[in-house]
């Protein structure tokens, strides 16, 4: 088959530029146009988007009740019953357990008959008291007579009120034989049993009162100084478990641990899912401020580089660390940008300066690039170029420089199948032009 002189000029750009996108570069590893030779790399693209982000403090803490009362017994003797156990839910004054009683009952009789017998000593005294007193305002008997009679009456008085008290003792002693709930709550712990001995000084059970959640944090200074009473926070049972719970920096206290240098911050529940129980470990995350409408991006998408000097005042080996990302252009051409940061939150972080709305943002293939490496794009749209009869005369020879320059990028940066394409389209392109060669010559 003969060609034309065009067609041998299209062929020869063909095979040229073949050879270039297997990897043969010219000197100085670029081609014409400020691109870099060898293979492109496939890479994966995101739009840079605007987004809210929080700058946080992590800490963690045991949620627990925000009041847990001890029940101690108020009198010593053996646990006859035991009426409450570990997770029950329990009223104001209800029964926990009950005390061997019958000591305490024989208490109370007894102060109760001394106390009869006082009254009736104290009545016999009164009413003498009285009658002296009547014969004195009519000087019918002596000073000495009258005090002897008054003094016999205060002495009464005296015995009839402590008689009264002993009782009230006895009784109080009595209903304490029998355990009972100070407040409304949940059982956390039982401590006695049918057959021991309650002891005053012991705890017998822990009641947690049901007014809320809390849990208390310990942070090192830096984050301590940061941290403001009506905070917000949210709470996960782990650190990639999802929101349990949120809560507000309720209490903060005003001096650090003389011991461990950490400052307590104590963080109240507002709103709590079923997930959450007493003495379940959470993550909390305090919200010290939210910024709104801003570039965020993930942070696997950066690439950090860390360089290392001697600071000259001190001598000592510092640490110089920088960020960048890459962005597509032209689904073709990846260019590095240097970044300056912001906040951080988990994986998302907060761009300052080196990125705009709208940019293609690298977040995969990255690690190997380099500003101006050969990319291709997974899922981009097809160039001009592919849209061009290739194999066509009178297109070729009607190309734009703009499109000339799109095809020699689409043939840097083809693939090997979509080569074969091209010749497949060259070929029939051929065909055609020669077709229309014959019907010219036969017209002649």
């Amino acid at each position: 088959m003969k060609y034309s002189a065009t067609q041998i000029i299209i062929i020869f750009s063909l095979v040229v530029f073949s050879a270039c996108g297997s990897g043969n570069s010219s000197p100085g590893g670029e081609f014409p146009g400020g691109f870099r030779g060898g293979q492109a790399t496939s890479v994966e693209a995101i739009p840079v988007q605007l987004s809210s982000i929080s700058e946080q403090v992590r800490a963690y803490g045991t949620v627990r009740a925000q009041d847990v009362v001890s029940v101690t017994p108020q009198v010593s003797n053996r646990v006859t019953r035991i009426l409450a156990d570990l997770g029950d839910n329990v009223t104001r004054g209800q029964v926990l357990a009950e005390i061997h009683d019958v000591t305490f009952r024989e208490n109370v009789e007894q102060e109760r008959a001394q106390l009869r017998q006082a009254q009736a000593s104290f009545e016999r005294d009164s009413t003498q008291f009285a009658r002296q007193q009547e014969l004195f305002d009519r000087n019918l008997i002596s000073r000495s007579e009258y005090d002897d009679v008054r003094t016999t009456f205060l002495n009464s008085q005296a015995q009839y009120e402590s008689a009264q008290a002993s009782l009230t003792q006895s009784l109080e002693d009595l209903e304490n034989t029998r355990i009972k709930s100070p407040v409304n709550g949940v059982i956390l712990a039982r401590f006695i049993a049918e057959g021991d001995v309650a002891s005053t000084g012991q705890p017998a059970f822990e009641v947690a009162n049901l007014v809320g959640f809390e849990t208390r944090v310990f942070l090192p200074l830096r984050d301590w100084q940061d941290i403001q009473v009506g905070q917000n926070v949210s709470m996960a049972l782990s650190s990639r478990g999802s929101e349990v719970a949120r809560g507000v920096v309720s209490r903060k206290s005003p001096q650090l641990n003389s011991v461990t240098g950490l400052g307590e911050v104590v963080i109240t529940l507002t709103d709590a899912s079923l997930q959450v129980y007493q003495g379940a470990l959470v993550q909390a995350n305090i919200n010290l401020q939210t910024r709104d409408d801003v570039v965020v991006i993930p942070r696997s998408a950066m690439v950090e580089r860390v360089d290392t000097y001697i600071e000259p005042e001190t001598g000592t080996i510092e640490l110089d660390r920088s960020y960048s990302v890459f962005i597509s252009q032209g689904d073709t051409v990846a260019v590095q940008r240097q970044l300056t940061l912001g906040i951080q939150q988990g994986d998302r972080i907060e761009i300052l300066e080196g990125l705009a709305p709208g940019e293609q943002l690298i977040i995969t293939g990255h690690r190997s690039l380099e500003d101006g490496s050969r990319i291709r794009v997974a899922g981009s749209e097809p160039s001009t170029i592919q849209q061009i009869d290739l194999g066509t005369t009178a297109n070729f020879q009607n190309m734009t420089p703009e499109q000339r320059e799109q095809m020699r990028e689409r043939m840097q940066n083809a693939t090997p199948e979509e080569r074969q394409r091209m010749r497949e389209q060259m070929g029939a392109g051929q065909g055609q032009g020669g077709g229309r060669q014959n019907q010219q010559a036969g017209s002649n």
